[in-house]
């Protein structure tokens, strides 16, 4: 048997998740280098997902290889705090302003729940508000809202994907880039409510002038928790992420991806007074939430942290990056114009979508009202062709990997795609 035979035979749709590849195509990695991976078939595939955003230094960075293989021959993990999980508690609070205090688990996902359970436990309340269309991770909370599948009226929260149907009680849904309605929801449940957690850069869609600021004012407000999920933004807009970019400081903040430089890792921190209420000394409460991490903060992951965290820190690296994010978005914007398809292009720093609308789209409800089946379309055709991508229409990523020449590659690659692929479905493969 193949290797994608294996694969089909042992994971749901030869899948460890979301990408919702045809069978006929799915990949099976064996090795990466930079912004390019191979399959064991032995095809070379141009990397525009770069691990979901987590190889933004690229696959095998030798600095970061470097770093953990030599943690590595001196212990994999403790479960305890060490030496290299204080270096890097100490180099993510001088980059973070919120984040006085600090503890790490193993994933952005865990970052975003110990994160809303924080802010339960601080205020004794047990409502969350969220906003239409945003992913915060595997658990409810953050899948809640996002899938569309069942139609409601916000602030009620859509159930779909979460295998949980308290989100319908407790998670609150807001319109993204609408900061009234937002304020109208937080003031009317703010008794009810703990927090507000919002991906600053919400997908790919950039907030409007003074919606974060406006988020901010309100939450302090009404007493409630102001969480920044800077799960992707973290690393990635600059170094002291979201925050410094915007230039909004939320109460807590969640950490992964890029912080790892490949390795799995996550993090989550604020204000000293909210991060007491994990310390064992308030147990069992009533003021106490329980958080404890096998895997989070082992050395090795830290390591690779601290090393990508000093590649990122190197001259000019943010510059570059968002650079290369503007030129893609441009490069693709011709192509769609020369083509004479009509498209938003959504995106900052070193990341971009392509919705097809011929209207703007800021929010859930009009990227729902997008041609999303042309756009899957279109994911297909650029994996058959080469590029290694998650057809369900989520971000492209690049990486510092990435160079002129790369992004002219895979502008010849989403040309061709887009020409095949013009008068037939996304389940359609064949050529035009």
């Amino acid at each position: 048997m193949t290797y994608r035979e294996r694969a089909l035979a042992r994971f749901p749709a030869g899948s460890n998740g979301e990408y919702g590849i045809p069978a006929t195509l799915v990949p099976v990695l064996q090795r990466g280098q930079g912004c390019r991976v191979w399959d064991t078939e032995g095809r070379e595939f141009l990397d525009l997902t770069m691990a979901w955003g987590a190889a933004l230094v690229g696959h095998a960075h030798p600095k970061i290889i470097e770093a953990a293989t030599r943690q590595a021959r001196d212990g994999a993990n403790f479960a305890a705090v060490n030496v290299r999980a204080v270096e890097l508690a100490e180099r993510i609070q001088a980059l973070s302003p919120c984040a006085e205090k600090i503890r790490f688990v193993a994933s952005g996902t865990e970052a975003t729940l110990l994160c809303l359970r924080v802010a339960q436990g601080a205020t004794g309340r047990s409502m969350v508000l969220k906003f239409a269309g945003a992913y915060h991770g595997q658990h409810p909370v953050g899948v809640a809202s996002m899938l569309a599948g069942k139609p409601t009226v916000l602030p009620a929260s859509d159930p779909s994907g979460t295998g949980a149907a308290w989100v319908e009680r407790d998670v609150l849904t807001a319109p993204f880039n609408d900061l009234a309605t937002t304020e109208k929801i937080i003031s009317e449940h703010a008794a009810n409510l703990a927090a507000v957690i919002v991906e600053p850069l919400h997908r790919c869609l950039t907030p409007v002038a003074g919606f974060l600021a406006g988020l901010r004012a309100v939450t302090e407000k009404h007493g409630i928790i102001l969480i920044f999920d800077e799960v992707v933004t973290g690393f990635r807009l600059a170094l002291g992420g979201a925050q410094e970019y915007y230039g909004v400081q939320p109460d807590l903040v969640a950490y992964g991806k890029a912080l790892g430089g490949g390795f799995p890792i996550g993090a989550f921190g604020g204000r000293a007074e909210l991060m007491e209420v994990v310390a064992e000394h308030r147990l069992p409460g009533p003021h106490y939430v329980w958080s404890a991490s096998t895997s989070g903060g082992n050395p090795v992951s830290c390591a690779a942290a601290l090393a990508t965290i000093d590649v990122l820190s190197e001259p000019g690296i943010y510059p570059g990056l968002h650079e290369m994010g503007s030129h893609l978005r441009s490069q693709i914007s011709a192509v769609l114009a020369d083509q004479g398809e009509t498209a938003q292009i959504l995106g900052d720093g070193p990341l971009a979508q392509v919705a097809f609308s011929a209207q703007p789209v800021t929010d859930q409800q009009s990227w729902l009202a997008s041609d999303r089946a042309r756009g899957r379309a279109l994911m297909l055709r650029l994996l058959q062709s080469g590029v290694f991508l998650n057809p369900m229409g989520t971000k492209l990523y690049l990486s510092l990997a990435h160079d002129g020449e790369a992004i002219a590659e895979f502008v010849r690659h989403f040309a061709g795609a887009l020409t095949a692929t013009r008068k037939f479905l996304a389940k359609d493969l064949r050529p035009a």
